[in-house]
């Protein structure tokens, strides 16, 4: 038997022993091909000048010149930016909240207390851009803002927020941290349940406290966890929220020095230039940029230990 006959049933004998399991894994594989990688054949648009009558692959290649014309936009650095910081600015401080609450919630004593404490904070995840943006213009609007209203009563001067850009990079951050807390919380109280208790039990009888067995025994155990969530962040950091940015900021073009990022910039070119083939084009660089950066950060944090790296 040759080694390619030997593999084929290999492959059979595979398939055959665990069938119940990939069965149970088919739908998710067809959903991932039709609407992950299938679509992947339309990124020669971002090579071509699209029209409607010649279709994708019919329109006339034009090289790189879709990518000349974003890289020589004049909004390019303002929203590569913008998404850039705004996304860091996510990672760095939903990530220590998130571990905070996980924290605080598994070291609560009362079950009905932790229950009640994590359907509260999960609630928000639930709930659309669209109704977060109309909330927030419920307490930020300058006319019935109950903001404004707590600010007047305090004696302190009212503040047309939609109108002020500086404020938003602070106020997006807070909501993006009230939506996912929630969220990003579940995933590291799995972690913190899956430590062994021992650990604590030996640090009680040295006479450690409970902020010595936090420092000590449960932030380094949740490292592996935090910087694999972090990786997976990374690889989308040239990816701005458009649900979010959208259904809270609209289209405020004076709110834009400090909340335009590419997703944005991109619907404006399909919706105001019709220019399919640019679009495309910045959506393949942010696509290899966020591998870049994974692959990047991956090799890094392989350095800093095992089981803290995704491959």
């Amino acid at each position: 038997m040759n080694v390619k006959s030997a593999r084929k049933q290999g492959v059979w004998r595979e398939l055959n022993k665990n069938r119940w399991g990939y069965l149970m894994a088919l739908p998710g594989i067809v959903f991932l091909l039709m609407f992950s990688y299938l679509p992947m054949s339309g990124l020669v648009l971002a090579f071509k000048d699209y029209n409607r009558v010649d279709g994708i692959f019919g329109s006339p290649w034009i090289g790189m010149r879709n990518f000349e014309s974003f890289i020589t936009s004049p909004d390019v650095l303002r929203v590569a930016f913008n998404t850039l910081y705004l996304n860091a600015l996510f990672i760095v401080f939903g990530t220590l909240v998130q571990i905070v609450i996980a924290i605080l919630l598994h070291e609560a004593a009362k079950k009905w207390f932790k229950k009640v404490a994590q359907s509260l904070l999960f609630f928000p995840y639930f709930v659309s851009w669209v109704v977060v943006g109309e909330l927030v213009y419920s307490i930020l609007s300058k006319d019935f803002g109950s903001l404004d209203k707590i600010l007047t009563q305090l004696g302190l001067p009212q503040i047309d927020w939609y109108t002020e850009p500086q404020y938003w990079r602070a106020i997006l951050v807070f909501v993006y941290i009230w939506k996912w807390t929630g969220y990003g919380a579940i995933i590291y109280i799995a972690a913190l349940t899956s430590i062994d208790t021992t650990y604590y039990e030996a640090a009680t009888v040295d006479g450690a406290n409970r902020w010595q067995q936090v420092k000590h025994i449960t932030l380094p155990l949740l490292m592996p966890t935090t910087i694999i969530l972090t990786l997976l962040a990374i690889g989308r950091i040239c990816y701005g929220d458009f649900g979010m940015i959208f259904g809270i900021v609209k289209e405020n073009g004076i709110l834009m020095p400090t909340t335009d990022i590419l997703d944005t910039y991109v619907y404006r070119s399909l919706r105001v230039y019709n220019d399919i083939g640019m679009s495309t084009a910045v959506g393949f660089v942010q696509s290899i940029m966020g591998f870049i950066l994974v692959y990047a950060s991956n090799r890094l944090a392989r350095k800093i230990g095992d089981g803290t790296s995704l491959y």
